[in-house]
């Protein structure tokens, strides 16, 4: 256990049993026998803590956002190639079983309403909104879509912190696909819930469930839609397992396998990427209808 606050080293290191240590100079000059390791430091560290772990031979799980820059996971994705390690990206949802159901089923979604909403913490307030809750979501339709973004259209506002707290994003891709997307973490609920809609079908993916729900309209002997047409509703079958188990288990099989991970650096990279996107069309919804200026007004 590193951390360079020694007192929540100490703390975890007894509750698991492990060492504590301050610093990742202190780790490897100390373990040289470590293989494997996960980064959960803020954004803003990723890229020097994971490329001196790199250098020093050791495999990868990076939490997300990837990094705080396209220029910093760029660096992070050609660094693990010339090394040869093995780095995976936090995405934790490519993990729940109700997405993983779901994608056996994946024909051609044309469009998603997507909500993540968190009642207020002082957690992760180093980031956006976008960067901390919706990325998450904008990695799970990049991945279901499978198509380039073509349009992006956002408003974004801070509420309780100097960041952008709750944000409404619409994209388009070049699949004529239409994707909705509303984050919040000034909300008086928690809501983490993905639905789509595809030919002849509607899914309803629940992460805390951590169950989908298919909605199929029947069709007629020759595969067109029928006059009176029934809808059935199936549960998908999902195999229960917490998400961040799946992951670590995922992360450690690759490693020892010396298979790619689920979640490449490259599929983090791609969601960061939007993220960027979207903070900027937030900026400049911002600065058309003078919102910086409302926001100043608004404080006693």
């Amino acid at each position: 256990m590193v951390d360079s606050d020694t007192g929540r080293a100490d703390a975890v290191a007894q509750e698991f049993g492990c060492r504590a240590l301050g610093s990742i100079d202190q780790l490897l000059t100390t373990h040289s026998e470590v293989q494997a390791a996960s980064i959960a430091v803020p954004t803003v560290h990723h890229l020097n803590a994971a490329e001196k772990l790199m250098q020093a031979g050791i495999d990868l799980l990076i939490e997300k956002p990837l990094a705080g820059t396209l220029a910093e996971a760029d660096h992070l994705v050609n660094t693990a190639k010339q090394l040869g390690r093995i780095a995976q990206v936090g995405h934790l949802e490519r993990f729940n079983p109700a997405v993983r159901a779901t994608v056996p089923i994946l024909t051609r979604p044309m469009f998603f309403e997507v909500h993540r909403m968190s009642v207020f913490t002082p957690r992760s307030l180093d980031i956006d909104v976008v960067l901390d809750l919706m990325i998450h979501d904008l990695d799970i339709v990049l991945a279901f879509v499978n198509s380039s973004v073509k349009e992006i259209r956002a408003v974004g506002l801070p509420i309780l912190s100097g960041k952008v707290d709750i944000a409404n994003v619409r994209l388009e891709f070049d699949s004529g696909c239409v994707a909705n997307f509303t984050a919040s973490r000034v909300s008086t609920e928690r809501v983490r819930k993905l639905r789509f809609f595809q030919p002849n079908q509607y899914v309803s993916l629940d992460y805390s469930r951590q169950d989908a729900l298919v909605f199929s309209v029947g069709q007629a002997d020759n595969g067109t839609p029928s006059t009176n047409p029934q809808i059935q509703v199936t549960k998908l079958p999902t195999v229960q397992e917490e998400p961040l188990h799946a992951e670590l288990t995922a992360f450690l099989n690759s490693v020892r396998q010396r298979t790619e991970p689920m979640v490449t650096l490259e599929d983090g990279r791609r969601a960061l990427e939007v993220a960027l996107h979207i903070l900027a069309a937030i900026r400049e919804h911002g600065t058309k209808v003078s919102l910086e200026q409302l926001h100043r007004s608004a404080k006693p």
